[in-house]
């Protein structure tokens, strides 16, 4: 399994129930930070279709963003512009996790 270049679902689920580890995170995570921006005509629409929240944001998100403002790699608007992380959003990991090591 390690040498093949894809797994069943299955097979990773059985896996991550093993190792206790969630696999799909990593997947679901990119979904989510790298979807675009639905557009508003879009969203208008009744739909069967389930829909994902963008404002769910993990805890290594959360670090990684406030690494890139704490290291002056990225300025706040930067950020807010790239990643499209609401500007309130922001403000409130910085007012919380200010001074973070690690969260």
């Amino acid at each position: 399994m390690y040498e093949k270049q894809s797994l069943e679902a299955d097979i990773l689920l059985k896996w991550s129930k093993l190792l206790e580890y969630d696999f799909f995170r990593l997947y679901s995570q990119h979904l989510i930070f790298y979807s675009p921006q639905a557009s508003m005509e879009y969203n208008s629409g009744v739909t069967q279709l389930p829909s994902f929240r963008k404002n769910i944001y993990t805890k290594e998100i959360i670090e990684f963003i406030l690494d890139l403002v704490v290291t002056g790699e990225k300025s706040k608007a930067q950020i807010i512009r790239e990643y499209k992380i609401p500007k309130t959003t922001l403000y409130k990991w910085l007012s919380k996790y200010g001074n973070f090591k690690k969260l």
